[in-house]
């Protein structure tokens, strides 16, 4: 897939992205160094589980596309956006290097972000508020090998559609949206986050760690969840009013180049 021209660079005051998986084959890498390249802004937050450890362990895959994203988060810092990174459960090796900063990037177990109208957000992965991750390390470990099963079917289909010219579809996505269990526990999540959220006195949370971008309000306080990089190529922004809202990368790319075909 090439990486083409879509349109001048948009500046936000805010992006948040997570869960890219950087070491998977699921990773939608391209996608990403395509949104890095064409937006830009005043602070980038890498939410946690941007590189996965827990598949590197096992068998390494990092091709160039891999490098050459961070090598944009990089770019980014050094020309002046402020990058902030909180690990996540797939890269917590990174928690041991909190309050540190590497080549313009700070590194923070958690982060306070105050929004151009003034309002407090939490910001944090998430894992630490995921009873299976917490309780059950080897359950969250057999999900994530049926994860990556899925994902690899994912490519194989999406390889299949596109010689057909379909545009690309989320088998993982879908299987996460038909079975109940799984809306259920993300729905707990999102309570759990917003209830840490108000009883801590912020406005909001923004999270990742269940591959769902949402924005919604929840008792009172905003749940705000940037998605992935793997399923849905999503990111959370905040414009110079405070206005969030969720970018679907893989959607506006492919309705983009419709329109100019």
């Amino acid at each position: 897939m090439g990486i083409y021209p879509l349109r001048p660079t948009r500046r936000y005051r805010s992006i948040w992205i997570s869960d890219v998986h950087l070491g998977t084959r699921g990773c939608q890498a391209e996608l990403l160094i395509e949104f890095l390249r064409r937006n830009d802004c005043d602070r980038l937050y890498l939410v946690g589980d941007i590189i996965d450890g827990w598949r590197l362990q096992k068998n390494g895959f990092w091709p160039d596309t891999h490098n050459d994203v961070l090598q944009w988060v990089l770019r980014k810092a050094s020309a002046g956006t402020d990058v902030v990174y909180l690990p996540g459960n797939h890269d917590e090796i990174a928690r041991s290097w909190c309050e540190l900063r590497f080549g313009g990037v700070t590194i923070v177990n958690e982060a306070v972000h105050e929004t151009a109208d003034g309002r407090r957000f939490l910001v944090v992965h998430g894992d630490e508020f995921d009873a299976i991750v917490k309780h059950a390390r080897w359950l969250a470990h057999m999900g994530e090998r049926a994860y990556q099963a899925a994902t690899r079917c994912n490519l194989w289909l999406n390889a299949a559609r596109r010689k057909l010219g379909f545009p690309y579809w989320s088998l993982a996505a879908y299987l996460k949206q038909v079975v109940k269990d799984a809306l259920e526990t993300i729905d707990k999540f999102e309570r759990t986050l917003a209830e840490e959220a108000r009883r801590r006195g912020f406005d909001g949370v923004v999270c990742g760690r269940v591959h769902h971008a949402a924005i919604r309000p929840i008792d009172g306080v905003l749940y705000c969840n940037t998605g992935d990089w793997v399923e849905n190529c999503t990111a959370l922004v905040e414009d110079h009013g405070g206005r969030f809202e969720i970018v679907r990368w893989a959607e506006h790319r492919a309705m983009t180049l419709a329109v100019a075909s």
